[in-house]
């Protein structure tokens, strides 16, 4: 996602390095309208995939306009992340009066925070990249959420890797929970059964594959669906945050990350 050009960081910190004023007509546009507009977009459709010729009409300009504030796609979706992440929300465990303030109840809204964002903003999901966003808002991020990381016995680059585990897990999480909406919005998971279990009925699955029979019944049951994307997600987040915790008692050499 992110770009060669090195201009991207001074776009992303505008506001500490203000470009030189541009000879000619004053804009009709701001950079800031361009972004929002863009996140407006990308909300509205659940993609980053959409054409620049969308965020135009949103602003009511000629696509060429937006040549003027961005050289290209890839610069506009990182300034949307950032700008994204500088607004999103954060709940600080120190004042929930149901937390203990520890790294478990930290990360745990960690993961609640992000996962919040991702539903606000499907699309961010969507996005992969190697490279990190150099903007105020994703610094900003990161060295909140790092705090919730501090407290462990690990190395620092362990406690790197696993807020980077939380994180992966939540954006996956993220995906599955709207895909999963979305099926229901078109169908009903009882709807579903009773068309496709009519026709596996005469199948003696039960017999043939008793294992899947057997726990995929409990599971349906318990979730009165096939998948509960929801239920995943909260077993998966604790799972990992188990992981983490035995990892500090772990020796030196011993599969420790930070060994």
């Amino acid at each position: 996602m992110a770009t060669p050009d090195s201009e991207i960081v001074r776009l992303l910190w505008r506001a500490e390095l203000p470009s030189e004023p541009r000879a000619g007509r004053p804009r009709k546009l701001t950079l800031d309208a361009v972004v929002h507009a863009g996140i407006a977009v990308a909300d509205r459709l659940g993609t980053p995939d959409f054409p620049l010729r969308a965020v135009a009409d949103e602003l009511g300009a000629g696509t060429m306009t937006l040549y003027s504030y961005v050289a290209t796609k890839e610069q506009l979706l990182e300034l949307m992340v950032d700008r994204c992440r500088a607004s999103m929300a954060f709940t600080d465990a120190d004042t929930d009066t149901d937390a203990s303030g520890s790294w478990r109840d930290r990360l745990t809204q960690v993961a609640a925070d992000n996962l919040a964002l991702l539903r606000r903003h499907p699309w961010l999901s969507h996005l992969e990249s190697e490279r990190a966003v150099l903007g105020p808002g994703t610094f900003a991020k990161y060295e909140r959420e790092l705090a919730a990381v501090e407290p462990l016995a690990l190395s620092d680059e362990a406690k790197d890797a696993a807020l980077t585990l939380v994180l992966d897990f939540v954006r996956a999480g993220a995906r599955s929970m709207a895909a999963a909406e979305a099926e229901r919005a078109e169908e009903t998971p009882e709807a579903w059964w009773a068309r496709e279990g009519a026709v596996l009925a005469s199948l003696d699955l039960e017999g043939r594959f008793p294992l899947a029979s057997r726990i995929g019944s409990a599971a349906g049951a318990a979730a009165n669906a096939a998948h509960d994307a929801r239920r995943a997600y909260e077993f998966g987040l604790a799972v990992i945050l188990d992981g983490i915790e035995r990892q500090q008692d772990a020796p030196a050499g011993a599969g420790h990350p930070g060994g």
